[in-house]
């Protein structure tokens, strides 16, 4: 199939200056130092050290985080909470938002803040305006929240304002679709068991890891997550939940979760090491009971 959506590439070649040995290597270390693992590595991208089945199902990653809360006067949302890498030695780094779903609160998506964010990534989870909101409003707000983190004096500096990513469940789910709509510059979206009244989104190529619930009786598969995967344009996965109801993605989910940090960290951070858990498609019939992607280009 033609992809709609390829990651870009960047390189960082080294100058080698025409000096004895020695001086060169020795002017080589010292830059490598200064830059920090990070810079060095050929993805300037590329946040934390090499992934494996164990790194990526831990209840935290690689990184120690903070957290803040953001006031619910906020512009564009009802606040929220910000999860982020203590570091400052190792760059930027991406930007996520989750939204919850419909009458749900902020505390129902909690869980994924600290768990992305000791992944590498700054993480806003956010509280909507109403409980009622609708998934357009919630797109909106997603979108807000991202503007809010990149526009932030004490977290904004550590954040790269062009690499952002948005998540939410249910009528969350259904505002990824409207933000990416709104915006197509982000990176990846993730919409959890996702339910709105637009069925077709073929004008969306923002890559998608849509993620269905075999006993879904709210937002039924056949109704709302298939047809989403099947009008998407671009990079896109779907994974539906073994024996899981609407509300799976309300509590700490080892299949959610590592997924969703394989699709982010391949996304947002171009990351292709992590090509190895989306590529060929997840067939673990212990936890999914349908399956299916194009499988991101390397």
């Amino acid at each position: 199939m033609q992809h709609s959506h390829v990651s870009s590439r960047r390189s960082r070649r080294v100058t080698r200056l025409a000096a004895g040995l020695a001086a060169a290597a020795l002017g080589f270390a010292g830059l490598a130092a200064a830059a920090g693992p990070a810079a060095a590595a050929d993805n300037p991208y590329q946040r934390g050290p090499a992934p494996t089945v164990s790194s990526i199902e831990a209840s935290r990653g690689y990184y120690a985080t903070s957290s803040r809360n953001v006031s619910s006067l906020a512009r564009g949302f009802g606040g929220g909470t910000i999860y982020y890498p203590t570091t400052t030695s190792d760059g930027t780094f991406g930007v996520v938002a989750i939204s919850p779903g419909y009458t749900g609160t902020e505390s129902t998506i909690a869980w994924l803040g600290p768990r992305l964010a000791s992944q590498g990534f700054v993480v806003i989870t956010i509280a909507t305006n109403s409980l009622y909101d609708q998934p357009a409003s919630r797109g909106d707000q997603l979108l807000a929240a991202l503007d809010y983190v990149v526009a932030s004096n004490d977290i904004g500096p550590r954040v790269d304002r062009n690499r952002l990513a948005v998540m939410g469940h249910s009528m969350g789910g259904g505002g990824t679709l409207e933000a990416a709509e709104d915006r197509p510059s982000l990176q990846a979206i993730v919409p959890l068991t996702p339910w709105n009244l637009d069925k077709t989104w073929g004008d969306v190529s923002v890559p998608a890891l849509v993620y269905g619930a075999e006993n879904d009786s709210i937002a039924s598969t056949s109704s709302h997550a298939v047809p989403f995967y099947n009008s998407l344009g671009g990079e896109k996965m779907y994974l539906e939940l073994n024996n899981a109801s609407h509300f799976a993605p309300t509590s700490s989910d080892v299949t959610i979760a590592k997924y969703s940090i394989a699709w982010l960290k391949r996304f947002v951070d171009d990351d292709t090491r992590y090509d190895q858990f989306l590529c060929p498609v997840p067939t673990s019939w212990t936890y999914l009971s349908e399956s299916r992607g194009t499988c991101p280009l390397s």
